[in-house]
């Protein structure tokens, strides 16, 4: 059985290395994809409610609000979007690129049917920041009781 020496400097060790630094890269890789607290869906949100409505935040780093598409159609919402690349000077080469490029997709069905016209949403320091008042129609409303 051949094992990895990092001192040796002929070319065998120079592959050795190689595929040491492949191994502990694939290992990287499939420890953080194993992890539950990771999410495949992008971005990822939080969600809360309140009697007035919902709010949704949302990591969007690196993107910029003219290449986000919203909308609202009942109780769902459609957020869609492009992470452009970096731009790089020349001669510049990526040694590690973990940041996914190009488009996105994300539907979230709310708790309860949204007032479309009244929609906010905010870009700031790479958190989308979307308000998303209830709908009149599922607002509760105080019944009074009558005596028959």
């Amino acid at each position: 059985m051949l094992t990895y020496d990092p001192f040796a400097t002929d070319f065998t060790s120079s592959v050795w290395r190689d595929m040491w630094r492949l191994q502990r890269e694939m290992d990287d890789l499939v420890s953080r994809t194993g992890t539950s607290a990771r999410s495949s869906a992008y971005p990822a949100f939080n969600l809360w409610s309140n009697q007035e409505g919902a709010v949704i935040t949302a990591e969007l780093p690196g993107i910029v609000f003219d290449d986000l598409d919203i909308s609202v159609l009942g109780d769902t919402l459609t957020l869609k979007g492009t992470r452009q690349s970096e731009p790089r000077n020349e001669g510049e080469t990526y040694h590690r690129r973990e940041r996914g490029l190009g488009s996105f997709s994300r539907v979230v069905q709310l708790p309860f049917r949204v007032e479309a016209d009244a929609v906010l949403a905010t870009l700031r320091n790479g958190v989308l920041h979307i308000t998303l008042p209830m709908a009149e129609a599922d607002r509760p409303r105080k019944i009074q009781v009558k005596s028959a």
